[in-house]
């Protein structure tokens, strides 16, 4: 049996550290398909529009539209009727892009500041979009 390291906190504060640098903007060579999804290495946008729809993080939708698909199909009461068919494709539409998008970019608004230090790229912290238009 090793046993384990034993670090004081005295040791710990003495050391010096160092803070990682922390990068201005997405990298230049980031794909303009990353930057519509919502991830990181987008490239940088000015289409109002496509900010807008990074801010939503499209990438995380396909969830929750499963989660409805999973739970029509689970009820016991999903029939391929164009009704049924109809009802799952508005709540996946609520789920996905509306709940979703909506609740990410009320997190991104009310995290700017931390975003700022760990994700300056996204819309916010990176100036590409006004609070108003937020």
């Amino acid at each position: 049996r090793r046993p384990f390291p034993v670090v004081c906190a005295a040791d710990a504060d003495a050391k010096e550290t160092t803070k990682p640098k922390v990068p201005e903007k997405a990298p230049a060579a980031g794909s303009s398909f990353n930057q519509l999804l919502g991830i990181k290495g987008a490239k940088q946008e000015d289409n109002i529009w496509k900010i807008r729809l990074q801010l939503t993080k499209p990438v995380t939708w396909p969830p929750l539209v499963w989660g409805v698909l999973c739970g029509a199909a689970a009820s016991g009461n999903f029939h391929w009727t164009a009704e049924d068919v109809a009802k799952s494709i508005v709540c996946m539409l609520m789920s996905g892009p509306c709940l979703t998008g909506y609740t990410q970019t009320i997190n991104d608004w009310y995290d700017r500041d931390i975003d700022a230090i760990n994700e300056p790229y996204r819309p916010i912290p990176s100036g590409a979009i006004s609070e108003n238009e937020v």
